[in-house]
């Protein structure tokens, strides 16, 4: 039914949204035909797939280049920051070994570095728990840590989303009142209505208005 409505059917029936059709409805008629090839159907949930189309909206909206420039401009702090998190994860990971050691659950340092982002991202599940008045300090250690970088990224990205607006809306001055401080995606100042595009060329004016 599909190949009947677009405007290209070869072309679509060889796309990859194509192949996910054929392979969501083909086993529908399989099992039809052919005893025990009931379990097929489970092949129709490659139709899930077709979900991702929704992420091709994002070339419609202008805010999205705004964000992935952030993200962009930001990638080496958040490296940092990341950096400095699996630092302390190790640290206290191998800390932990070695006061609570295998009796009380820590059996290694890989299982002790998985209670330490746990507890430093206070999730808490509390399959792990230290048992002695030595880690127990520890582990309140590394709560407050944890309760003090938690907010670090969503800082840094907010500084650099800041920036950014910042300066988009600099470049936008009117060229007729050098208003500044304009939306990203304004045409016309807010003050006088001159286009944010410049004055128009002499030779520009007067072919427009030859034509009126």
């Amino acid at each position: 039914m599909r190949l009947s409505v677009v405007a290209q059917p070869r072309r679509y029936a060889f796309s990859f949204f194509g192949v996910v059709d054929l392979l969501a409805v083909l086993p529908t008629y399989v099992s039809l035909m052919v005893t025990g090839s009931q379990y097929l159907i489970v092949i129709r949930a490659v139709r899930i797939l077709r979900t991702f189309r929704v992420l091709k909206m994002t070339r419609y909206v202008g805010e999205a280049d705004l964000l992935w420039g952030t993200l962009v401009k930001a990638r080496r702090k958040i490296f940092i920051f990341i950096s400095t998190i699996l630092t302390l994860v190790l640290i206290f990971g191998a800390l932990m070994y070695l006061v609570e050691g295998p009796e009380n659950g820590f059996t290694s340092i890989p299982r002790a570095m998985y209670w330490a982002v746990v507890t430093m991202t206070t999730v808490g599940f509390g399959d792990i728990t230290p048992h002695t008045t030595l880690g127990q300090i520890l582990t309140s250690l590394i709560m407050l840590v944890g309760y003090s970088i938690i907010a670090v990224p969503t800082g840094i990205f907010a500084a650099e989303l800041a920036a950014g607006i910042r300066d988009a809306r600099q470049h936008s001055a009117c060229p007729a009142c050098n208003l500044q401080a304009h939306e990203v995606d304004a045409k016309f100042c807010r003050r006088c209505g001159e286009s944010l595009a410049g004055p128009m060329q002499p030779s520009t004016a007067d072919e427009h208005a030859g034509q009126q």
